[in-house]
């Protein structure tokens, strides 16, 4: 009779099986446990479960290469053959033994909040030092917002929690262990904003210990410490990337506020004397908003195993709260302020630098009058553009659809380009126009959608102020800035700061006629977008995100990021890091405005700084 092989055997058989096999491993052990790795790397964060330990399980998963464990025979056990497999590539390994202290000693209810307790050792080879130096350094220099680190650094005899690196004597190994300050004293509740914060300084100074590591016993050179962290997101990241987009794709937050009767509105509001205040009319929404509410607070975003995109996720959920709650509230009084909130105020810098442009351009005027060319004309420069960019990626098709029930001008909505069929302008704006429109809003919906989650093309939280910003910026790169146009988007602001102040429709119609000498057709569209359901602040992003943009470029910023999706600025360093881990992939278009005839030109004017004035010059 055949003797029943232990528990620990049969661990090592099943890892032993899941590495032949190749790359990369996602295997369930006994007790909860698993092994994770994603790609083959010199480094194993590793947590064992002797009691509920949740950052510290949270900061080992967040890893590429991670193994939970539910007692320390079996974490040595799966350690010592994914050790020797990977010492075979890299020549050396290193564990990381994330744990945490069963208490948090140094918490007291005082008005200055006490530093917290943080244990660490390393075995004692001068790479495990190295790597704990790093660990240390990375973890005192970031700038806690609640409470600082007391870093206790012991020798590994000293050091009464690494057990499991006396077991691992051929590893170069960290023992670390910290207080949980996440738990609200004489209480089982947490402090979530806290325990999040806890396990991101955990997870970066814990790469920051590997990539010190690997750069001095191993041939990898990791440009930074992120470009150890995941390649791979796990199937509830997919889950969630799906539901958050299911949710956005099942409105259009834009058409839902805008009215279906411009004209008419315009007629009606001349024939009072221009004294009455329009009357909207809306389409009727399509969704039940509770239903989606309850639906987006569904989505589970707690098991990503990766905290940078748990928190970009967060942040969208946010967003797409309040844009519900705002056509909830479409023509009532808290319109205006979750618009506030949304869109940002005005503040005093951005006025004045609205109010700069009107003044300085305020006795423009041109040499000429202009060809003035229809929908019909706009329509096939569209196609005309689109189709250039379909040379170059073959699945670049966005829709064109001409519309009888949009105020005059051009809207983007997700993958379709709507043109108002009252649309007329000048002929020397519709490519500048289309650059805006196809060029940057149609082109990042397109390269946002290459990177295997939706939220890159849908739009990363707050994305809108850069992306009109650069897409104003593109008509200047396209040759197509006109004082016309500039003139246009500083009104916008100095109206919006009316609107939220409190001045009503015809007061604003008034100040943009009387005041900015803006023809009645052109100020009725103004207002109409300011007022739109009730209060619309999304029309002061666009000089907003220019000058961001502008000052972005000045300080020697690069615009290739920005090509990755539908981004914000304060995205960059998120960006950055998906990137060194190789879950962005390159832009698939590259817009035609970068390389076009005196494109070269006005980039490097640009790097050497411009003012928004400066684009008409």
């Amino acid at each position: 009779m055949k003797k029943r092989a232990k528990p620990v055997e049969g661990i090592e058989f099943a890892v032993a099986q899941a590495l032949e096999r190749g790359l990369p491993v996602r295997l369930d052990l006994p007790g909860r446990g698993r092994l994770h790795l994603d790609r083959p790397l010199p480094f194993l964060a590793v947590h064992v479960r002797r009691r509920a330990a949740p950052a510290a399980r949270a900061a080992a998963m967040a890893n590429a290469a991670y193994l939970i464990a539910g007692n320390l025979t079996d974490a040595a056990a799966v350690i010592r053959i994914v050790a020797a497999r990977m010492r075979e590539e890299f020549g050396a390994f290193l564990v990381l033994d994330f744990g945490e202290l069963s208490r948090d000693p140094l918490a007291k209810d005082t008005p200055v909040l006490a530093p917290f307790r943080m244990c660490v050792s390393a075995s004692s080879d001068k790479a495990a030092e190295a790597a704990l130096t790093a660990f240390v350094g990375a973890v005192e220099k970031v700038g806690a917002r609640y409470r600082a680190p007391r870093v206790e650094r012991l020798t590994l005899a000293e050091d009464p929690h690494s057990r499991l690196a006396r077991r691992l004597p051929d590893c170069s190994a960290l023992t670390l262990r910290v207080a949980p300050i996440y738990r609200v004293p004489q209480s089982r509740a947490v402090y979530p904003e806290l325990e999040g914060r806890l396990v991101a300084h955990l997870v970066d100074a814990g790469l920051e210990a590997a990539a010190q590591f690997a750069r001095s016993e191993t041939a990898l050179a990791p440009a930074s410490h992120r470009a150890l962290g995941r390649r791979v997101f796990t199937e509830a990241v997919s889950r969630a990337d799906r539901g958050i987009d299911d949710i956005a794709a099942s409105f259009d937050f834009l058409l839902a506020v805008t009215p279906i009767n411009s004209d008419e509105a315009f007629e009606a509001f001349t024939a009072s004397g221009c004294a009455r205040a329009p009357v909207f009319l809306y389409r009727p929404l399509a969704i039940d908003i509770a239903a989606r509410k309850k639906a987006l607070f569904s989505i589970a975003l707690d098991r990503f195993e990766d905290p940078v995109l748990e928190g970009l996720y967060t942040e969208k959920r946010q967003e797409l709260d309040l844009q519900l709650s705002m056509l909830a509230a479409r023509e009532e009084g808290r319109f205006v302020e979750m618009s506030r909130a949304l869109y940002g105020s005005v503040d005093a810098r951005l006025e004045k630098a609205a109010r700069d442009i009107l003044e300085a351009t305020a006795r423009s005027r041109r040499a000429r009058e202009p060809q003035m060319v229809d929908h019909r004309f706009v329509e096939r420069r569209a196609r005309a553009m689109i189709g250039g960019y379909s040379e170059q990626f073959s699945a670049f098709s966005p829709k064109v659809e001409v519309r009888d029930d949009l105020p005059a001008g051009l809207m983007v909505s997700s993958d379709r380009l709507l043109i108002a069929s009252t649309t007329t302008m000048p002929r020397e704006r519709v490519e500048a126009l289309l650059s805006h429109e196809v060029g940057v809003h149609l082109l990042t919906y397109c390269n946002g959608s290459g990177h295997g989650l939706r939220l890159f093309r849908s739009g990363l939280a707050g994305y809108e102020g850069a992306q009109e910003g650069l897409a104003v910026l593109a008509e200047y790169l396209a040759g197509g800035m006109t004082v016309a146009r500039l003139r246009l988007i500083a009104a916008r602001v100095v109206a919006c700061a009316a609107m939220l102040g409190g001045a009503g429709f015809v007061d604003t119609y008034r100040m943009l006629t009387r005041d900015a000498g803006f023809t009645p057709p052109i100020a009725f569209n103004i207002a109409l977008r300011l007022y739109r359901s009730g209060g619309l602040a999304k029309d002061a992003i666009y000089l907003r995100g220019l000058l961001d943009i502008l000052a972005h470029s000045r300080g020697g910023g690069d615009l290739k990021p920005f090509w990755l999706g539908k981004i914000a600025a304060r995205h960059f360093a998120v960006m950055q890091e998906l990137s060194q881990r190789g879950l962005l992939k390159a832009p698939r278009l590259v817009p035609h405005f970068i390389t076009a005839k005196g494109a070269e030109e006005r980039l490097a004017r640009l790097r050497a700084g411009l003012t928004p004035l400066d684009l008409i010059s």
